[in-house]
């Protein structure tokens, strides 16, 4: 199964991921990806522009070998705004798709205490297209939680 996890960022896609994934499973994330192309004191969140870009290469090709194996090993995946292109794919993979979101109270204290400033516009976009109802996009809606 394919669990693409949505949200806005410190939301808590990870820790939803942590809480459900097996070791056998693959999981892939921008910031842990980012973190593993990076030296030793690289910061958790905040990338450098140029590890983050070289971190989406590696996430896309991820992406597209992951899904070869859906039928033995369950993928998790954060994608924290899908353009509808992405979630057009991701409904042929037959994913199921999660939306975390403490609400936006939460997130933006989180977003204070741990990420840089400019973290905040992200927080503000996603809350824009995805807050509630009609305003999210359809596959968004099939399954919230937190």
């Amino acid at each position: 199964m394919l669990y693409v996890v949505t949200g806005p960022p410190a939301a808590g896609k990870s820790s939803w991921i942590e809480a459900r994934a097996t070791p056998r499973d693959i999981v892939i994330d921008l910031d842990r990806i980012t973190r593993a192309l990076t030296g030793p004191g690289a910061p958790q969140w905040n990338h450098d522009p140029i590890a983050s870009k070289v971190a989406l290469r590696a996430r896309y090709a991820a992406i597209d070998e992951a899904v070869k194996h859906l039928d033995s090993v369950d993928v998790y995946l954060i994608h924290t705004m899908p353009s509808a292109t992405w979630l057009a794919r991701y409904r042929r993979l037959d994913a199921s798709i999660v939306t975390v979101d403490p609400g936006e109270q939460a997130v933006r204290e989180r977003v204070r205490a741990m990420r840089s400033p400019a973290m905040d516009r992200v927080v503000t976009r996603w809350y824009r297209h995805y807050r509630g109802g009609d305003s999210r996009p359809a596959a968004a809606q099939s399954s919230r939680e937190w």
